[in-house]
């Protein structure tokens, strides 16, 4: 048994920064190559905490511009078109790619895994879709579906 010093979360060991105990082949053969953890010397210690101090950093800068963004879609409503029968009802349905499509015609640009929808929307209205941009940031967008 090894003790590393784990650089990112790994699933079933434990969070960026801990110190935990594997077999020597898991972590010559797998964590250490890539990249995963470092051996737990006194100089990787240093040399993590050097890495921590740099990366809370860059968590933070991550966490700003995503505020800036939720601030500006919350300031956006979106109009999508969708063809409905007469109880209101759509053909199709509106997914998160809609969503994000619409949004980048605004000027918005984000992933369609960031678009918050529990299940696509199937009838003509008005909704509030939660958008998520960081773990600690999110924002809603308002979405007209309205008949085409």
């Amino acid at each position: 048994m090894v003790e590393v010093i784990l650089r990112e979360d790994a699933r079933n060991l434990g969070r960026a920064g801990q110190v935990v105990r594997v077999k020597d082949g898991y972590a010559r053969n797998y964590l250490i190559p890539k990249g995963i953890a470092y051996l737990a010397t006194k100089e990787n210690i240093k040399k993590w905490e050097q890495e921590r101090q740099r990366l809370l950093k860059q968590l933070e800068k991550e966490k700003a511009k995503a505020q800036e963004l939720a601030n500006k879609i919350s300031q956006v409503s979106i109009n999508i078109v969708a063809e409905a029968n007469e109880e209101e009802t759509l053909y199709g349905s509106i997914t998160e790619a809609h969503i994000a499509n619409a949004l980048r015609e605004e000027g918005v640009e984000i992933e369609k895994e960031a678009v918050v929808l529990p299940v696509p929307i199937k009838k003509l209205g008005i909704y509030n879709v939660e958008i998520d941009l960081h773990p600690e940031v999110k924002a809603e967008v308002k979405v007209w579906v309205v008949k085409k």
